[in-house]
């Protein structure tokens, strides 16, 4: 079965058609937030919000359609990755750690394709928003279990660790690791490199902010403090400058999600 797994096309395709619908969820977010930066005033999305927002388009029960079958493709092989080790990681602490973050993202994606497939049956419509209430309730209910405010503290480090990292990708350029640079021509190497630069960046901005927003919420025992993408991205917009900040922070983000459809065609997977 373990064989079957390691040289199956279908693992593959999966893998490459979730990783360019991650791509398109980052673009789709990376626009709404530039049209706020632009026009003033709105309420930037995170990937929930923005799907629902899709939701009111012609067709946009097709392109969901296509999101979260996307989304599933992307879980999938995420658990095929920590079950099988596809990626050939270990038993060892390192290779374990590795394997649990590839589970960790499989129960990330594999909600967002529900959260994506229920739209699809949502005769509400009306758009995106109210994606921060999630947070806030999710945070609440982890803040009332015993142990909760370490719980939720310890989710607040984890955060700031995702952000941390993907500053190290960015300035090391390890992101390129698993890329197949061989196949790319001479004018797709700059390219790429500027996408994976500079959006794993704006992922290290955005994490460090959600990160210490759920850490805030721990301290002073208030769920309201914790933020998810669309806080972030609006809490940009509430600064001085924020139309700017807002605008590079969403350009960075579209720019990874450029990125992830560079990896659907490149990655080693």
């Amino acid at each position: 079965m373990t064989e079957y797994v390691h040289q199956s096309t279908w693992v593959e395709r999966g893998a490459r058609f979730g990783l360019a619908t991650k791509g398109f969820s980052y673009i789709l977010v990376a626009v709404i937030a530039l049209r706020v930066a632009v026009e003033g005033g709105g309420q930037t999305e995170d990937r929930g919000g923005a799907l629902k927002t899709l939701a009111d388009e012609p067709f946009g029960w097709a392109l969901l359609a296509m999101v979260a079958l996307g989304f599933a493709s992307y879980s999938m092989w995420q658990i095929v990755r920590a079950i099988f080790d596809r990626d050939n990681e270990g038993d060892d602490p390192k290779g374990i750690g590795k394997r649990l973050g590839q589970a960790g993202k499989a129960v990330l994606y594999g909600t967002l394709a529900v959260i994506t497939a229920s739209l699809l049956f949502d005769s509400g419509g009306g758009g995106g928003g109210g994606g921060g209430q999630s947070e806030d309730k999710a945070t609440a209910m982890a803040l009332d279990w015993p142990g909760g405010r370490w719980i939720v503290a310890g989710i607040g480090l984890a955060i700031l660790c995702a952000g941390a990292f993907n500053a190290y990708r960015a300035l090391s350029g390890s992101f390129r690791d698993d890329l197949r640079e061989e196949q790319m021509s001479g004018a797709e190497r700059p390219w790429y490199t500027a996408f994976g630069v500079i959006g794993h960046l704006a992922r290290a901005v955005v994490f460090g902010m959600i990160g210490v927003f759920v850490l805030r919420a721990a301290y002073e025992y208030d769920p309201d403090e914790a933020i998810g993408l669309d806080g972030a991205l609006q809490k940009l917009a509430g600064e001085t400058y924020g139309p700017y900040l807002l605008g590079a922070v969403a350009l960075g983000l579209g720019m990874y999600g450029l990125f992830c459809l560079v990896e659907a065609k490149y990655r080693d997977v």
